[in-house]
């Protein structure tokens, strides 16, 4: 069995805290915070596990900067038009993998649960998180987060940051 990194006790708060509040911006529907976790050269890619695992490239949703998230929130609130829908993050502890030149690697599991105003709450999205996280004048952030998916079957379309 592998060491995991130590960090201060501060940091793993802090750590923990940003997962929640990622979650409860997500799925309160403020779109405007989404892009405010991550530092303004940052990668967000939503990829099928198995692409992830085999090295593939090709990914469900790929942005590389704090502009392009900007531009999904825009999409999201004046030009996608989808069924409506809420979403709930249940989001496992972040485990801290290494820490590397002032950044942090880190997992959580997660799953997204779906549900449509008018239906029963689904399973819509499971996986895991795998971040690199920096420390700014602001606090953490994320400047990579990959949201690696375990089904290969999407229902229907992802609106909505995971």
């Amino acid at each position: 069995m592998s060491t995991i990194p130590m960090v201060s006790f501060e940091t793993h708060m802090a750590l923990s805290r940003l997962y929640a509040d990622y979650a409860l911006a997500v799925d309160s529907g403020q779109w405007d915070l989404w892009p405010e976790f991550f530092t303004e050269q940052c990668v967000y890619k939503l990829i099928p596990r198995e692409n992830h695992e085999r090295g593939f490239p090709l990914c469900t949703l790929s942005f590389t900067s704090k502009g392009m998230l900007k531009d999904r929130v825009y999409g999201i609130q004046e030009t996608l038009y989808h069924d409506p829908y809420y979403q709930r993050h249940v989001v496992g502890a972040p485990v801290v993998r290494k820490v590397e030149d002032g950044r942090i690697h880190a997992e959580a599991n997660y799953a997204v649960f779906r549900t449509k105003l008018d239906k029963e709450s689904t399973v819509f999205n499971v996986g895991r998180y795998i971040d690199t996280l920096v420390q700014t004048p602001e606090g953490l952030k994320f400047a990579e987060r990959l949201c690696v998916y375990d089904s290969e079957m999407i229902p229907n379309a992802i609106i909505y940051p995971i």
